[in-house]
């Protein structure tokens, strides 16, 4: 019996050790730069169709398990964005950024950081806010996949 089992899962360890046999490999340099214009031209495009609320657009471009942790703490999920995108409210993707910093990793995946000024609505203020978001490719191409923002004092 005990052999039949340890007979059973042999398929499964294969399939394991050839997995681990070619892991992902960190993008070099010239793919770096590559992913990095990519992404640079997804974000003009996630601008674009935020400023342009086109709902359709932007469905595709966020991805289906995509959070936004706003500067008040508050866990927005993919729908919750796209409301407020629909609604106008200031929003990050189509702010003007500044001190962007991008990093690519496997996958591939970029993380970018940047700071914005964000109209707060309630005081009618405008904030720099410094956020991070990550860019994962998908079957279409680049999606968002979450973000964050803080609110700078």
């Amino acid at each position: 019996m005990r052999r039949r089992t340890l007979l059973a899962g042999l398929p499964l360890l294969a399939l394991a050790s050839e997995a681990f046999a070619h892991p992902p490999r960190q993008p070099d340099s010239a793919e770096a730069k590559k992913f990095i214009q990519e992404v640079t031209d997804f974000r003009a495009k996630l601008a674009k169709a935020v400023r342009a609320k086109d709902l359709a657009a932007l469905r595709a471009l966020y991805a289906d398990g995509f959070t936004h942790t706003t500067e008040t703490g508050k866990l927005e999920t993919r729908d919750a964005r796209l409301a407020a995108a629909m609604a106008g409210e200031p929003m990050i993707e189509a702010a003007p950024a500044s001190d962007l910093v991008f990093r690519v990793f496997t996958g591939p995946t970029v993380i970018v950081t940047g700071t914005s000024p964000i109209l707060n609505v309630a005081d009618q203020k405008t904030y720099d806010v410094r956020w991070v978001s990550v860019y994962v490719t998908a079957k279409d191409g680049w999606e968002l996949a979450v973000s964050q923002a803080t609110q700078l004092a």
